[in-house]
């Protein structure tokens, strides 16, 4: 299972809109998509996130032909999806954290059968497919145990194989690690990042996780009021939203008071401190070097503040 050749021209979306009726007979219009527009290229991991209600739920109903927009276009893989979503099924794969492809009361090499038999994937690529994907995810001896059986973590894995058994072009995941233990999300975002890099599989993610999106995703989306309120690199999510930095300090000796000009004191507990800069009104290199001439440092660092943090902010701004 080689990286094929991208023929498609990925998800491309202009001024995609999606209105509700609300109230009595639908008297009160609700714009739950306002309007977006993004072009996502073959290859590409992108995180599609934003608060409860702020539309990415429904952009993705419209992306995978499950609703029809109200204004705007859209194209997934060159096809319009709410106009030719049985074609554009053959060349997706759903994962949804909350939803089972598999039966339960099944082994997944059999709900693979089925998958496979709907997909039309003949039963030699099939069993070369699950060979293949089975090695790649660490999934085989849990082919013929009953899915009833497997934990959530062996249960997800055994979904990402029914996700990809007809090779897909776009992998769409909705908050695919929820439930899964610390362990359990690390390999299984590793898995997804190694499925795009592998086979060119382009990953569109949606999840509340933030650790989802620093590990799998290396450009972010952020919708919220039906609006896109960012579009841009993880690292320039950082760079650009937040102009703070964090200073973590440890002194030689005890330092009873501790002032910095232009840092703010978070912490400070003797040897050890915490320090806060605003980038935009004190240049960082003025502050550590005023914190060298002033104190006995031993050690110093400079971090970006948690990308937890900045995406709660990013939510909090209307477009």
């Amino acid at each position: 299972m080689g990286e094929r050749p991208r023929l498609s021209q990925g998800i491309v979306v202009d001024e995609l809109g999606k209105t509700f009726g609300s109230g009595r007979r639908g008297s009160a219009r609700v714009d739950a998509v306002a309007g977006i527009s993004f072009h996502i290229e073959p290859g590409e991991r992108c995180a599609f996130i934003g608060p409860n209600g702020a539309g990415k739920s429904t952009s993705i109903k419209m992306l995978t032909g499950i609703l029809r927009p109200t204004s705007g276009t859209a194209t997934v893989l060159g096809l319009v999806p709410w106009e030719q979503r049985l074609t554009l099924a053959r060349r997706i794969g759903t994962l949804f954290g909350q939803r089972s492809q598999l039966w339960f009361q099944l082994t997944p090499r059999r709900t693979y059968a089925l998958l496979a038999s709907m997909y039309g994937v003949p039963g030699s690529d099939r069993d070369a497919r699950l060979a293949s994907l089975g090695e790649l995810l660490d999934a085989t001896h849990l082919y013929d145990r009953p899915v009833r059986t497997l934990s959530l973590g062996e249960r997800m894995r055994c979904e990402l194989v029914a996700s990809l058994l007809h090779e897909p072009e776009i992998l769409f995941l909705d908050e695919p690690t929820i439930g899964l233990d610390l362990v359990a999300k690390t390999r299984f975002r590793d898995l997804i990042v190694r499925i795009n890099e592998e086979q060119g599989t382009t990953i569109f993610l949606t999840s509340h996780d933030v650790s989802d999106i620093e590990r799998v995703a290396n450009r972010v989306i952020i919708i919220n009021h039906g609006r896109i309120v960012f579009d841009d690199s993880v690292q320039m999510l950082r760079q650009s939203l937040l102009k703070r930095k964090l200073i973590g300090v440890r002194f030689e000796e005890a330092v009873p008071t501790l002032r910095v000009s232009g840092a703010a004191v978070l912490t400070h507990d003797g040897a050890v401190a915490q320090l806060e800069v605003n980038t935009e009104e004190s240049p960082i290199r003025s502050v550590l070097d005023a914190l060298l001439e002033q104190y006995p440092v031993a050690d110093i660092s400079v971090e970006d503040p948690p990308l937890e943090e900045i995406v709660s902010h990013m939510y909090e701004r209307r477009p």
